[in-house]
């Protein structure tokens, strides 16, 4: 772990910290059927589990802070927001680990429903303050916890001694690396997947419960069956993850790029109003009924503009000018009106907010559903 700095005085560290509790007290976000998460996290402050040098953007590039220069700073970084996550490490001047925000983390661990006794598996270790918070909760000995950078694995063993804590970390790929001794009680992913990988719920006992993060918005609680063919839950909550790395993927290119490669179709005026893409249930909607897209929004004096694209050959612009919004897209897909398809199915369902929508995963083949698990319509995953 991480020396703490002489010039980051406790009295300080602990103002951020209190200061963070008020705020998430004020908006009620300490979760009321998990009252040990709270005293968990005043016992286990983040800033004990962070790196001396965290990351922030600039605006044009991402910049180190360290707490032994900047110490405010880097309290802020941590503490600042209750949504704000804490960039960690930085490969090819992308973010590659990070610490979630502190509301996530809360929310997650509310998801999970774990009691004391009960053995957890975590997918992901990167700091360690995750893993932590489930020891504080389950117990010696009952948490194992995979991570795929051997740098993070055994910085966050290293945090989790020295905080008294005792956690078995293996260094390992989340998606294949499991220790021997499954089944767990409780399993919980800290990246997002595009899939839910059949072999987590084969790890998890049946009846025990798995929360990951899925795609690039939210993550999902899924019940094992007793018959262990099947998990089923609700999606839980709005957030961005990191991706799993070690997952292969194929390169996506940027608008910019494939609207250079792909003449615009002849212009056309629109009634569809570019504002409703801002629309974070109408966005979950369109991650579930079109989960390649990729949709952009801005605000000038005309009003908001889109752009959409599926990072491969296909793009849209919905563009808000004085004289009304205009629609130019190319490529063999007409993303605009795949878009406006979904955006009137949405509507059609009444409009539901990401509560609404669940998912099943079984062995082969995984699906979203709105409403209802059996009856309910239903998004098949793309392998």
């Amino acid at each position: 772990m991480t020396a703490v700095d002489d010039t980051t005085t406790p009295s300080t560290a602990e103002a951020w910290r209190l200061r963070l509790d008020a705020e998430m007290a004020g908006t009620g976000q300490w979760p009321e059927r998990s009252p040990w998460i709270r005293p968990a996290v005043a016992a286990l402050p983040r800033d004990r589990f962070a790196p001396g040098r965290l990351w922030n953007w600039d605006g044009h590039a991402w910049q180190p802070v360290d707490r032994g220069t900047a110490p405010e700073r880097w309290l802020e970084l941590l503490y600042g927001h209750p949504s704000r996550p804490a960039v960690t490490q930085i490969a090819g001047n992308l973010p590659s680990s990070s610490m979630s925000a502190p509301a996530v983390v809360v929310d997650m661990l509310d998801s999970l429903l774990l009691e004391p006794g009960q053995r957890v598996l975590e997918l992901g270790t990167g700091t360690a303050w995750n893993a932590a918070l489930l020891a504080h909760r389950a117990g010696p000995g009952r948490v194992t916890s995979v991570e795929v950078d051997p740098g993070l694995a055994t910085a966050g063993a290293s945090r989790l001694r020295e905080a008294g804590l005792d956690v078995r970390v293996q260094e390992g790929d989340g998606g294949s690396g499991f220790p021997a001794d499954a089944p767990f009680d409780r399993v919980i992913a800290t990246y997002a997947v595009e899939r839910i990988p059949w072999p987590w719920i084969d790890r998890t006992a049946p009846g025990g419960r798995l929360v990951a993060p899925w795609g690039r918005l939210g993550h999902v609680a899924l019940t094992v069956a007793d018959d262990h063919r099947s998990a089923t839950g609700w999606l839980q909550g709005l957030a961005q993850f990191m991706p799993d790395r070690t997952a292969p993927r194929a390169p996506a290119h940027s608008f910019t790029d494939i609207r250079r490669s792909a003449p615009s179709a002849p212009e056309q005026r629109t009634v569809r109003d570019p504002a409703e893409l801002q629309d974070w249930d109408l966005l979950f909607h369109l991650r579930v009924a079109l989960p390649d897209i990729r949709v952009e929004t801005a605000v000038d004096e005309d009003g908001v503009s889109a752009w959409i694209h599926d990072g491969v050959s296909s793009w849209a612009a919905l563009s808000s000018t004085p004289d009304g919004v205009f629609v130019h897209q190319g490529g063999p897909r007409r993303l605009a009106d795949e878009v406006g398809a979904a955006r009137d199915e949405w509507t059609e369902l009444g409009r539901p907010e990401v509560y609404d929508y669940g998912m099943t995963v079984t062995p082969l083949d995984q699906w979203v559903w709105c409403g209802n698990a059996d009856t309910g319509p239903r998004w098949h995953t793309p392998a």
